[in-house]
């Protein structure tokens, strides 16, 4: 067992201390190692809340999540940073990289902020960048990347800590159809090695790729139900 919610919910209030959004309503739900997993549902029905507690972003309202079976809801801010930083590995559908780094640069920011020695993040991030097919871009700036090329840094960021789950919040949304076929066949590599995938994802052929697929309704799970995934093309 990765991670595991129980009875998790989180709301939103307004300025006068009203609830304004139930986003959660007391979910359970457990993820094991080496899953490929789509979090799908409509706009508002709580995905992204979802991920941002699973990658410790946020706390639940009430509920608890444990994360390799340390209850990690109630932590401090410092706490939980400290937590993503060694064990969760984040791809958004924005990217979210550095303009003023370049590629190795934004792959080694993990380590740098867990103290490594320059010599030993430079060269996992080089490891990282050859895995991800970008070893000729390593001082390029993010200007002067594809959206895909820039989508394959992140996954190289997102691994560069070995995290116990890597969670991905769109990863093609901003990707035409050739280059998110590109960024799929990654995470599909990434899975059979037995990497553990949570991705949110609207669209029904990325999910098709994952072997489990939650779907998420008003912050309620209606469906939870694992299939073959698909293969690469």
């Amino acid at each position: 067992m990765i991670a595991r919610v129980e009875k998790l919910a989180k709301d939103y209030h307004q300025g006068n201390g009203n609830i304004a959004v139930h986003a959660l309503r007391g979910i359970d739900l457990t993820f094991r190692r080496g899953e490929y997993v789509a979090v799908c549902g409509p706009s508002g029905s709580g995905k992204s809340t979802l991920m941002n507690i699973l990658g410790c972003l946020d706390q639940p309202s009430s509920g608890h999540y444990y994360l390799q079976n340390h209850d990690v809801s109630l932590l401090s801010d410092d706490r939980l940073s400290e937590i993503r930083g060694l064990h969760i590995g984040f791809v958004f559908q924005n990217f979210n990289l550095i303009p003023q780094l370049t590629v190795l640069e934004n792959v080694e920011v993990p380590l740098f902020y867990q103290g490594y020695a320059t010599v030993a993040r430079e060269a996992k991030a080089r490891e990282l960048i050859e895995l991800v097919g970008l070893s000729d871009r390593g001082h390029h700036r993010p200007n002067e990347l594809s959206g895909g090329q820039m989508q394959r840094v992140a996954i190289a960021r997102a691994l560069i800590n070995d995290p116990v789950m890597i969670l991905a919040d769109e990863p093609t949304g901003n990707l035409d159809t050739a280059t998110g076929l590109t960024i799929l066949e990654i995470f599909d590599r990434l899975y059979a090695e037995g990497k553990t995938i949570l991705m949110v994802t609207h669209e029904p052929d990325v999910a098709a790729r994952c072997h489990r697929m939650i779907i998420l309704r008003d912050g309620l799970v209606v469906s939870d139900e694992k299939h073959g995934g698909a293969t690469s093309s």
